[in-house]
């Protein structure tokens, strides 16, 4: 049994090597458990909406260590938005938002950095109750790079063993680096109960513009597939110390169909309903698709967060539930993030949902 959970790891890594060697054509876009921690890379429509002035975020990802080891697929984002009154009762939001993953032993990597602006209409009401639509895009610069000097390929298979002496011919791959243009659009809409209680649904449009990702320059261009994302979540007070936070999200790229969903109980510490002290515990179930369409289990996911004055912590774990836990032994990925908010007097603003 040890040998063979041995050879499943192994194999299970060559697959990831070959993914990124040999199918260089991959959709999916990075994403995060704690999907409603990123709001900015979520959905540009989730720009400067929130109940201060600034907001500073930062999430890191890393997958796949237990299989990978110094290979895992790591992912660090970071954003900064901000907001201005319109008028008497809308808002202009604005900020920029940072990321760079790198995936598997061939170093797959891709940077962005993006532009975010949104504008929010309110529709109804006032300051404790009311309802706003929100319109969002998102311009950005994007770099990928691949070092294909580690690939192994299948011309240099010398009677099962790897022989890197043999030389290869499928090095039809010309580029090892390259920049793109990406432009993304995003629409929320949310109703303020009252200053403890709110719901909100949203959808983005990435890629609308269908970059060319492919690394050759005299192949037949790869558009990257579109990613539609729909996300629906809010904020309920059931006691004076304890508030559910459910949410769902749905990414659908080409082929590619994931799920998120679950809740979350924030515990107030404070000696107030009002107080910024509190603690959550999440938590969430995640489904895919797989080659053959039909829909899987993909992970449990526990989360915590830890909310101090302006400050938040969270932290999330994947527990690996596909058939992939023979290799991974159950261990999908942990997540941190750190959120930090600069909050002033805002007599005019609106109860905001809490991401």
């Amino acid at each position: 049994m040890l040998k063979k959970n041995i050879l499943l790891k192994n194999l299970f890594a060559v697959l990831i090597v070959l993914c990124f060697a040999n199918g260089l054509n991959a959709q999916v876009d990075i994403h995060f458990s704690q999907f409603y921690a990123a709001p900015l890379n979520l959905n540009p429509a989730m720009t400067g909406v929130m109940n201060c002035q600034q907001r500073f975020i930062l999430n890191y990802r890393n997958q796949w260590a237990s299989v990978l080891r110094q290979n895992s697929f790591q992912t660090i984002n970071a954003s900064y938005d901000a907001k201005a009154p319109v008028g008497r009762y809308d808002y202009f939001g604005y900020g920029i938002n940072v990321y760079g993953d790198q995936a598997g032993s061939l170093s797959f990597k891709t940077n962005n950095i993006s532009a975010n602006f949104s504008y929010a209409k309110q529709m109804s009401g006032y300051r404790n109750q009311a309802s706003y639509l929100v319109v969002g895009a998102r311009v950005g610069e994007v770099n990928r790079g691949i070092n294909f000097t580690d690939a192994r390929w299948g011309s240099q298979n010398d009677g099962g063993v790897f022989n890197p002496n043999l030389n290869s011919n499928e090095t039809q791959f010309n580029k090892d680096n390259f920049f793109y243009t990406d432009v993304s659009a995003g629409l929320l809409w949310f109703n303020v109960i009252d200053e403890n209680n709110n719901y909100y649904i949203g959808g983005a449009y990435d890629h609308l513009n269908r970059p060319n990702v492919s690394f050759s320059s005299s192949a037949k261009a790869v558009p990257i597939n579109s990613k539609f994302t729909i996300h629906v979540g809010g904020e309920f007070r059931m006691t004076d110390r304890v508030t559910m936070l459910p949410g769902l999200v749905t990414f659908l790229q080409g082929p590619d169909l994931e799920v998120n969903g679950g809740t979350s109980l924030r515990f107030n510490l404070g000696n107030d309903k009002r107080s910024e002290e509190a603690i959550q515990f999440g938590l969430w179930a995640r489904i895919a698709n797989k080659f053959d369409n039909s829909i899987i289990g993909d992970a449990i996911i526990a989360s915590t967060r830890f909310d101090y004055q302006n400050f938040s912590i969270g932290f999330s774990y994947d527990v690996n539930i596909s058939s992939l836990n023979v290799a991974s032994n159950g261990n999908g990925g942990f997540e941190f993030s750190l959120l930090y908010k600069v909050c002033g007097k805002d007599v005019r603003g609106v109860y905001c949902p809490n991401f």
